[in-house]
């Protein structure tokens, strides 16, 4: 072979090899750079696909490029002027049975008027204990648990609203001091424009099914890598519940719980969302409208594994006079355990006001141990309701 049609098939080599990071934008050809992250030793290219036809997988491999959610999809950046996917992972071990791991998505576009959007989405996956401290342990848990939140399918102990779950491991990946390890999964995505302005948008994580999918392929893999991995993987199979009613602004009694009543002033600035309502999981969200700041979340937990993420937390006795079970009553939560038709079931709000918040704690939780058939938990005053 002559020497210049070595040099152009070795070209043509090239270039076949390049072409799976060249795109052609809206008329024009970008070129991504091809970027390798590494962090803590493990390397995962900055594309949405491997060079020379490689697999790309990201999250101690259990994500992997154009497999479904929109986020891991390459089709994301069609049409966008620049569109990048980069990747940080720490895995867990069995010494360290800890693990986090971060995907981003930056692209933009330039319109015909010279005004620039850009959007950016993170996606972040911990592998990991719950929270030591009690308090931060509440507000995590309520933050997983609650507002919007549904169980995950076919029995696994977690939920999801869509935009972030939880799944509670099994028991052989508890920490030495007995809390559960958990897998969780966050999103925050945001579009910006012009001078300055920027609202919330879709991370592209294809809806809680999906997040159901995506915590149960990272739970896998993290307990391989942590040595806690059970004789048979986690795995997803069944459709989701669907919430009960939407959001709404229009009430006399938030979540239809009598004894949730606001006077006529304060109504006027709240919303509530009826969460999940079955057996093993409740949960009623009151929100300011203005900023969507939370007024309160009230839960209740009883599904085994998910309860688990309560021990250590709820005290020796009884947080108030006439209350039953165990519990406790600090200044941005309140929590209580007790027996409930044979079964213990945990019931907690979580709160940012400074007035007393004892009274609407008490009509959730006689609401919910009404609804499940077992004795009051909180004290009953005399001819029904507390409030």
């Amino acid at each position: 072979m002559a020497d210049g049609d070595a040099q152009a098939g070795r070209g043509q080599g090239r270039a076949r090899r390049l072409s799976w990071f060249v795109r052609t934008r809206r008329g024009g050809v970008v070129v991504g750079a091809v970027v390798v992250l590494v962090a803590a030793g493990l390397g995962t290219w900055a594309t949405g696909s491997g060079p020379f036809g490689r697999e790309v997988r990201y999250c101690w491999g259990a994500w992997e490029a154009n497999s479904g959610p929109g986020f891991l999809s390459d089709t994301v950046f069609e049409g966008d002027d620049q569109g990048a996917r980069t990747s940080e992972e720490t895995a867990p071990t069995p010494r360290r049975p800890a693990g986090r791991c971060e995907v981003a998505l930056r692209s933009s576009y330039t319109g015909g008027d010279g005004g620039k959007t850009s959007w950016n989405t993170r996606i972040t996956l911990t592998y990991g204990p719950a929270p030591k401290d009690a308090a931060e342990r509440m507000e995590w848990i309520g933050a997983y648990l609650g507002d919007r939140a549904v169980p995950l399918p076919d029995g696994l102990p977690g939920a999801s609203d869509g935009r972030r779950g939880l799944l509670v491991l099994p028991e052989r990946c508890d920490t030495r001091d007995g809390r559960p390890a958990a897998v969780t999964l966050d999103s925050d995505a945001r579009t910006t424009w012009g001078e300055g302005g920027s609202m919330r948008a879709k991370a592209g994580l294809g809806g809680i099914r999906s997040v159901a999918g995506l915590l149960v392929s990272a739970a896998n893999r993290g307990m391989e890598a942590a040595g806690c991995a059970p004789a048979k993987p986690l795995r997803v199979s069944s459709p989701v519940l669907l919430l009960p009613e939407e959001e709404t602004g229009l009430f006399s009694g938030a979540c239809r719980i009598k004894g949730l009543e606001f006077d006529e002033v304060t109504r006027k600035s709240l919303a509530y969302q009826v969460g999940a309502v079955t057996r093993d999981l409740q949960s009623c969200a009151v929100r300011v409208e203005q900023g969507d700041s939370r007024y309160f979340d009230a839960l209740m937990v009883a599904q085994p594994r998910l309860a688990a993420l309560f021990d250590g937390t709820t005290g020796s006795g009884a947080p108030a006079d006439g209350w039953r079970g165990s519990g406790v009553f600090a200044d941005d939560y309140k929590v209580v355990r007790a027996d409930c038709a044979g079964r213990p079931v945990t019931l907690l709000m979580v709160d940012d006001l400074t007035e007393e918040t004892t009274p609407y704690f008490t009509a959730f939780t006689n609401a919910v141990t009404a609804r499940l058939g077992c004795p009051p938990v909180a004290p009953v005053a005399s001819g029904g309701s507390e409030r």
